[in-house]
């Protein structure tokens, strides 16, 4: 057999496309970006003896994390158990179960936040009652910087690192953060620019409400203690309609049929590049769009063309408004409220993880 054959269909998944966009615009499309981080976190832990082979699995997730977690103990013999948000729908949710997870859904809930903290509080109740499972911790432990090592080698290969700009969701950090990370180990001067919803802590954006915040999986309306907030040179805050011109827009123009996180960092890459025209930059998209479509890209037509937007430039985050903000964030410390107590960025034992070989 050859080598180059995958043994399991989550290491191609682990894999982006990769499709240049323009001379100076690289895309990384996933299919599930987060398999690339799960993957490696399990084998680690299993490495390490902190799991077994047979063990139980258990976080939270509003989608993405949850099928690459499902995966991932597909890949190596371990049982899943997924509390699920009420913006994981039928397709994703049968594929989690016929891969063999245990989907406990919440309620539905009167806003994000609520259905967040709601599934962070049950994923606690389940450890109580079943000290033997292992949690994850997607939001909280380091260990998931360790599986974007490869994607950081990739976007080396691809372009020249000396004017980059990785510009994509923040979500727990562990993906642009650790890609940012990675490639500032040969070339330090790579900027991170980091993708936002309003209304979410991370960054400070929630005392800016959006009617129709969709975007689930960038923000938080709780801290995530992975996120390295120092690792971040820009911040983009965007709001629904504008995340949605930013997909159609990609979707118009490059055929690529991805999320709206995604498209809210089409929209960022292209402004980051407008105030530095000789800038380069990676684009991660960290989904497709089918999840979306009902409630999202079926309003195509009435979506603003990229050309008509451009951000509110903010020199404070009481400055930020809808439906575009834009700060330069200098790789400062977290804002007030953005980070729990007790967080430790020691999670593999004594080092960041983020630039652990």
């Amino acid at each position: 057999m050859r080598e180059d054959v995958d043994h399991h269909i989550a290491d191609a998944l682990s894999r982006p496309a990769v499709v240049r966009l323009d001379s100076h615009t690289l895309c990384l499309r996933f299919e599930t970006m987060k398999v690339a981080s799960a993957l490696e976190a399990v084998r680690y832990l299993l490495e390490r003896g902190t799991i077994e082979h047979g063990d139980t699995l258990v976080d939270s997730s509003s989608g993405i994390y949850a099928h690459a977690l499902a995966l991932a103990c597909h890949r190596y013999g371990l049982h899943c158990h997924i509390v699920a948000s009420t913006t994981v729908d039928l397709t994703l949710r049968t594929q989690l179960e016929i891969l063999g997870a245990t989907v406990e859904p919440m309620p539905p809930s009167a806003s994000l936040k609520l259905d967040q903290s709601r599934r962070v509080a049950r994923v606690q109740e389940i450890l109580r009652d079943r000290p033997r499972y292992h949690w994850m911790r997607q939001y909280h432990d380091e260990v998931h910087y360790r599986g974007y090592r490869a994607i950081a080698d990739l976007v080396r290969a691809h372009v020249d690192c000396s004017r980059l700009s990785v510009v994509g969701g923040v979500g727990t950090g562990a993906s642009t953060g650790a890609v940012a990370s990675f490639l500032r180990e040969t070339s330090p001067g790579v900027e991170l620019v980091g993708v936002q919803p309003f209304d979410s802590v991370t960054f400070g954006s929630e005392h800016v409400h959006d009617p129709e915040i969709i975007i689930a999986g960038i923000g938080s309306s709780i801290p995530f203690d992975n996120v390295d907030h120092t690792l971040y040179d820009t911040v983009h805050w965007f709001g629904f309609d504008a995340a949605l011109s930013g997909g159609v827009a990609l979707l118009r123009e490059h055929a690529i049929f991805a999320g709206l996180s995604a498209g809210a960092a089409y929209l960022a890459a292209r402004w980051e590049q407008r105030v530095d025209p000789g800038r380069v930059c990676v684009v991660l998209a960290p989904d497709t769009g089918h999840r979306y479509v009902e409630a999202a890209y079926s309003r195509h037509a009435s979506a603003a063309r990229p050309e008509e937007l451009e951000p509110r430039q903010i020199g404070a985050l009481s400055e930020m408004d809808l439906p575009w903000s834009r700060m330069r964030w200098g790789r400062a410390e977290a804002p007030p409220g953005a980070v729990g107590p007790g967080v430790s960025r020691s999670a593999a034992g004594g080092q960041s993880v983020a630039v652990a070989s």
